[in-house]
């Protein structure tokens, strides 16, 4: 089994700049994977061409979009509330080859406070107002029967990114083991490993994607076999790489 976990920066490539459907359904068919979790994904958004990002990814396989917010990321936006009116949306994606048996959401609110937040590509940076965030999770057919795999994208603020990921690894707890958290958490290894209370499955460093120095996406599970491969690849698309482990 093939999992990866990529923040795919709205679909946009650092070489130009531009939002391409096909070079962004080309990059995830060659990661080659069975699970892909998705984050800083666009629904409807004109920036991205109005895509549906995660359809775009998943070409035909199962998956689910979940906003976290209606609007403008970084602009003006709202918390999802599950009735977007056809606004743009922002949020995470799961794609499964294989067949799902049902899908969970959790929703996670956001911190109080402003914190920096490096732009893409740039030395510049900007205060911010945190966002939601927000998980989701499908329980699906595995070769080796029943798993549950969560894909999320969390808090940018230090201290609050370890809380969220407190309360989604408890919630992960209802769903059947084993279990596999995919996902940009803005976490060392150590302390994702940590707050979670699950094994690391792979520490290789993500970001920024052109010389990556930290590691701020990870593959993590409980009750699963060794890992037999970790990949970085370089890709076209994204300020990180995705994350690729094999079991």
């Amino acid at each position: 089994m093939r999992v990866a976990t990529w923040n795919v920066l709205n679909g946009t490539s650092l070489d130009d700049g531009q939002v391409d459907a096909g070079r962004l359904r080309a990059v995830a068919a060659g990661l080659d994977v069975d699970l892909l979790a998705l984050q800083e994904v666009d629904r409807g958004q004109p920036r991205s061409h109005r895509l549906d990002l995660t359809a775009v990814v998943a070409d035909g396989a199962a998956h689910r979009f979940v906003p976290a917010l209606v609007g403008t990321p970084g602009g003006t936006w709202r918390p999802a509330d599950g009735d977007a009116l056809g606004e743009p949306e922002y949020g995470v994606g799961l794609v499964s080859r294989y067949p799902v048996r049902s899908w969970h959401v959790l929703r996670l609110a956001p911190a109080r406070v402003t914190a920096p937040v490096l732009l893409p590509g740039t030395r510049s940076v900007l205060w911010l107002k945190d966002e939601p965030r927000v998980a989701v999770a499908a329980v699906v057919d595995a070769p080796g029967g029943p798993l549950t795999v969560a894909a999320t994208h969390l808090s940018f603020v230090p201290g609050w990114n370890a809380v969220q990921l407190r309360r989604l690894s408890r919630w992960l707890r209802a769903l059947p083991a084993p279990r596999l958290l995919l996902g940009d958490l803005n976490l060392p290894a150590r302390a994702a490993g940590a707050a979670s209370g699950m094994q690391v499955l792979a520490r290789a460093r993500t970001f920024p994607a052109p010389a990556p120095r930290v590691q701020l996406d990870h593959v993590l599970g409980t009750g699963l076999g060794p890992v037999r491969d970790v990949q970085t690849p370089s890709v076209p698309v994204s300020d990180h790489r995705p994350l690729v482990v094999e079991l």
